[in-house]
């Protein structure tokens, strides 16, 4: 009995000893840490100081600053001509002959006639010499002497038909011979020789474009030409303008906007100005399509973001500051102008803070932000400056 009593006691002796190490392991046990927050992955940038130029685009048209279409002033047969189509003349030079036979003989008529009239008019005036004479002798009647110098005058008057005539051969004869007016680049030849020209025709023999200098005409809103006067004291300074591709953005020149219409034109409200670029590289051309940049004035160590940095929100723009931590910062900003992918802030931003430039969609106030490596980003187009909304 007392050996089964005491085995009795020491199943209930190990029995508490259990009890209490389950016991013990419950309410001892330590709590598990909480779910670190998953961060999110963003691009970043830093606020820095840099002259801003703040500048218009609009599109433009480039055309020739002179334009001359060759046309003959005299008939005749096209002899040749001295030029080869699209290449560059100067001024006087010569590119096209007509047949002057026509013309020379002409103009030695007219010389003919005038020399014979010459020697009427000589011949009257002498005689008048001789009447006047008699007449102060009362040897002829006053009558005959006053007649004589009606007849030199008649004389005189001949002449002078035929100096005209004269010139008038001249200059025809001189129209055989047909120059350029200006200096520029031929086109396409509009006849050949061997065919017979009419004066003044519509169709001309050539035209020639001065491309270097070249223009380029395009309109701006009303409100923006009041700008543009304003900072170029009516268009006597001239603004800085510059001519870039359409397709690539890349600058094809740079020149100056010193030309404005005189008219606001009432179907658009827009004012039509043209600005001259020297072309010596000719990049540009007659009738091709650019993109015209004027420079209106330049923010000096103005404090600049990338503006993919700049967020829109009810209460108005505002951007993610990388903070302490890595952690999102919201930060109300005040941009005062944005042109192409910079932004200006007046406000909100510090030089050499970081800001979110891509990934702001799933941040909010305090997620923990990791910064991917930077990569270069492909070129953009140029665009507009804007002022903020």
């Amino acid at each position: 009995m007392a050996a089964r009593r005491r085995f009795r006691w020491g199943l209930l002796a190990i029995g508490v000893l259990a009890v209490a190490l389950v016991l013990w392991v419950v309410f001892h046990k330590k709590p598990a840490p909480p779910p670190k927050a998953p961060s999110v992955s963003v691009n970043v940038a830093k606020a820095a100081t840099q002259d801003v130029p703040v500048s218009i685009t609009a599109l433009g048209a480039a055309q020739a600053w002179k334009s001359d279409t060759i046309v003959a002033q005299v008939s005749g047969k096209l002899l040749s001509v001295g030029f080869t189509e699209g290449t560059d003349v100067k001024a006087g030079q010569v590119l096209a002959q007509i047949d002057p036979a026509p013309y020379r003989a002409a103009l030695m008529q007219a010389q003919g006639a005038l020399r014979r009239d010459e020697a009427l008019l000589a011949e009257a005036r002498i005689d008048l010499v001789r009447y006047q004479t008699l007449a102060a002798q009362d040897s002829i009647a006053k009558q005959q002497a006053d007649t004589q110098a009606a007849l030199v005058k008649q004389d005189e008057g001949i002449v002078l038909t035929d100096q005209g005539a004269v010139s008038a051969a001249q200059v025809n004869l001189g129209w055989c011979r047909i120059v350029s007016p200006i200096p520029g680049r031929t086109g396409v030849r509009l006849i050949d020789p061997g065919n017979v020209v009419p004066a003044g025709g519509t169709t001309g023999i050539v035209i020639v474009n001065q491309i270097t200098p070249i223009a380029v005409t395009f309109t701006v809103p009303q409100g923006d030409f009041q700008r543009l006067s304003d900072l170029s004291k009516g268009f006597t300074k001239p603004l800085a303008a510059q001519a870039l591709s359409q397709e690539t953005g890349a600058q094809l020149g740079a020149g100056e906007l010193s030309i404005a219409d005189n008219r606001v034109d009432p179907t658009t409200g827009t004012v039509q100005l043209k600005a001259r670029f020297e072309n010596v590289d000719k990049h540009l051309w007659p009738g091709q399509f650019v993109n015209v940049q004027l420079t209106l004035q330049t923010l000096q160590n103005a404090v600049t973001i990338p503006a993919a940095a700049v967020n829109q929100g009810p209460n108005g723009s505002f951007a993610f500051v990388v903070g302490p931590n890595n952690k999102a910062v919201v930060r109300p900003i005040s941009v005062g102008w944005t042109q192409g992918a910079v932004a200006v802030v007046k406000s909100g931003v510090k030089v050499g803070e970081t800001v979110v430039i891509d990934g702001q969609m799933t941040l909010k106030a305090g997620s923990l932000v990791k910064v991917r490596p930077p990569a270069s980003a492909p070129a953009s187009a140029p665009t507009t400056g804007r002022p903020a909304s």
